[in-house]
């Protein structure tokens, strides 16, 4: 006589984990990671800003510090201002950018749209390198160059052409980027409609990733504008208004930090952590203006 066993029903300390319960404890894991590593990335950026602000609002809260230089100042004496090296600032990184931008987008443009074979290569190796290049580097270039072989004066423009180097591979590698996202549905579209392909770049593609171009250009702006070394190398500071970038000495703000942190009487103190707040605001601004413009330059659907 045989006897049949009925398969009998798991024990509720027996019972599978369900699939779904795993997952949800993997994405409450994950969640928590990232959380925490905001937290922990937040608190030195946080600590930073509120030691800036702390030490340097009372400085760029009074009227003098946007209207005057520094010229005639002495290191014990209260006042001055950071106009001329908010002038020297702002015209070095603007003439750097206007250099960059065309170079740095058209050659993005170049390897994502048509770069092929050798070329493309060689232009993607050179690109690599200029990313690694320290800003001391740079700067001993265009000294070699601009000071040694060309017999030029040490001015604010040998400035921009070394902050050029820079530059242009930041806004190379997030226009590169932002071009691979842009669909190829959309150029297809275009082709198919008879449109050649550099009117398609022109009329779709660039406004199609306009808001990441103008993100990777204010990245390359923000890398720059506190570079110290080549202000050192390539053009002296002054602490009187000078808007020429092809004659004498020049202010700017990284150089202001280092010629004022070197005393250590109250005034300059006060006028380093007033110097170190301008800069941050300064990019901060650039920031806001940028975004503002991508969002009424953005390809609506």
């Amino acid at each position: 006589m045989s006897t049949t066993l009925e398969p009998t029903a798991p024990t509720a300390d027996e019972a599978p984990i369900a699939p779904s319960s795993i997952r949800g404890i993997k994405n409450v894991a994950a969640t928590v990671l990232i959380w925490a590593s905001f937290v922990v990335a937040m608190i030195p950026l946080v600590w930073i800003l509120y030691t800036v602000l702390d030490r340097g609002l009372s400085t760029i809260l009074k009227p003098e510090w946007w209207q005057e230089s520094q010229n005639g100042m002495t290191i014990r004496r209260e006042g001055g201002g950071a106009y001329h090296a908010i002038l020297g600032t702002l015209e070095q990184a603007l003439t750097c950018a206007v250099i960059s931008v065309p170079i740095g987008v058209l050659t993005a443009v170049y390897l994502v749209e048509y770069g092929r074979g050798r070329l493309a290569r060689t232009v993607n190796f050179m690109v690599d390198i200029l990313t690694g290049v320290p800003s001391i580097v740079a700067a001993l270039f265009v000294y070699a160059v601009w000071v040694t072989t060309l017999h030029l004066d040490r001015v604010g423009f040998a400035v921009s052409l070394s902050l050029v180097l820079l530059m242009i591979p930041v806004i190379v590698r997030s226009t590169e980027e932002m071009l691979k996202l842009v669909p190829n549905e959309l150029r297809e579209a275009s082709y198919a409609l008879g449109v050649p392909t550099w009117k398609t770049i022109l009329r779709i593609v660039l406004p199609t990733a306009l808001s990441g171009i103008i993100t990777g250009v204010l990245l390359g702006l923000a890398r720059v504008m506190g570079e110290t070394a080549p202000l050192l190398i390539l053009v002296g500071y002054s602490k009187a208004i000078n808007s020429d970038l092809f004659s004498g000495f020049q202010g700017a703000l990284p150089t202001m930090i280092n010629a004022e942190r070197t005393e250590v009487t109250d005034a300059a103190i006060h006028r380093t952590w007033g110097a170190a707040l301008t800069l941050i605001l300064l990019v901060l601004l650039l920031n806001i203006l940028g975004r503002f413009i991508a969002g009424r330059t953005r390809v609506r659907s």
